[in-house]
């Protein structure tokens, strides 16, 4: 094999074809994805692949491939934001599977057995690392700290690579091996939600990956309500809801679990309700405490307009407020005619217990 290839010899351009159209007969979902712009970019990256490839093969030097193989995975999470890590490592895996087998069966004239093996088995690490770059990403120091950090790793990366069965394994072996529930809701579930919005904000995931990692966290959750519902109860009611046309809702849901684990009966609203709605949900249940929770903050105003509303007509009912919308605030809340706020639902329970 010549380093110096002819990059317009017919067997050449005929393998590089193969290649290209060989991802969209197994990837037709791709095909649709890409307009013609990004389809003439794709099949420029075929023949830069297998340039590199050849590179690597002629000197004899994995590393080469290797880390061409890690930079081009995150060149193209850079450069396709509107497909998600795991996305790209899918079609990147494709490729390089689909690379092998067109050389294993057509490039025999162009390698020799030996290089062909090479270039087969450098393949192969570029699968392996690619799979692992995955959630090869920074992540925030508060994700970093504290408890359980393997755990939460351990599910991030589970979520991040959309391993529904992995991420269900994960978090049903903690609790089994004696993690509270507790500290799976407070030190793993939250902090992974939290964790997973910031990667969106900074566009490392798209919003797909953010709405599926919050639709397993929720069906994990509802796995463990046989034990969080056969609890002994307390005679105390909790009304919690997310406010304004907040559709972040599972922060509030994992704090109306949490009081019920602890005894509490809990009326959970949901999102997205008008303010005569609690208010009269209110008047219906009597609860002790309402806890109201936001994540945007544009609805802090209509959640304060709630509260006002709700000390006006309620003055004995003991209110609660918590979100992330008020974590870069001036202590917003302390303005407010509140009774606790919170940043851990534990801590709402423990104020709780000695004030309701």
């Amino acid at each position: 094999m010549s380093l110096f290839v002819n990059y317009n010899d017919s067997r050449f351009i005929d393998i590089a074809q193969k290649i290209f159209e060989e991802q969209f007969i197994r990837d037709p979902k791709l095909k649709a994805q890409l307009d013609n712009r990004r389809k003439k970019l794709m099949y420029d990256d075929v023949v830069y692949n297998i340039s590199h490839l050849m590179t690597a093969v002629y000197f004899s030097d994995e590393k080469i491939f290797e880390n061409y193989a890690l930079w081009v995975y995150e060149l193209l999470c850079n450069l396709m934001k509107d497909f998600d890590r795991d996305r790209i490592m899918q079609m990147m895996v494709e490729h390089y599977t689909i690379t092998a087998e067109v050389l294993e069966a057509d490039a025999k004239e162009m390698f020799s057995e030996k290089e062909l093996e090479k270039a087969v088995d450098y393949l192969k690490i570029a699968i392996n690392v690619t799979k692992e770059a995955v959630t090869n990403i920074e992540l925030s120091d508060s994700f970093e700290k504290g408890k359980y950090k393997k755990l939460r790793k351990e599910y991030l990366d589970a979520l991040l690579k959309s391993q529904t069965t992995e991420a269900y394994r994960i978090i049903e072996d903690a609790r089994a091996s004696g993690v509270s529930l507790v500290d799976i809701y407070e030190e793993v579930l939250s902090k992974v939600l939290y964790e997973v919005g910031e990667l969106w904000h900074k566009s490392i995931i798209t919003v797909d990956k953010e709405h599926y990692a919050t639709s397993i966290t929720q069906s994990i959750m509802s796995r463990f309500y046989d034990e969080i519902f056969n609890r002994p109860r307390k005679s105390k009611t909790l009304l919690s809801c997310a406010v304004g046309s907040e559709l972040h809702e599972i922060g509030v849901r994992m704090l109306s679990d949490m009081f019920e684990y602890h005894g509490w009966d809990t009326i959970y609203l949901g999102a997205a309700l008008p303010e005569a709605a609690i208010l009269n949900a209110i008047k219906e249940h009597q609860p002790d405490l309402v806890a109201l929770s936001v994540t945007m903050q544009p609805y802090l105003t209509e959640c304060e307009s709630v509260v006002l509303s709700i000390r006006k007509n309620f003055p004995a009912i003991k209110i609660a407020v918590g979100g992330q919308a008020f974590i870069p605030t001036e202590r917003l809340w302390e303005k407010w005619p509140i009774d606790f706020y919170s940043k851990k639902a534990i801590d709402l329970i423990e104020w709780a217990k000695e004030n309701i």
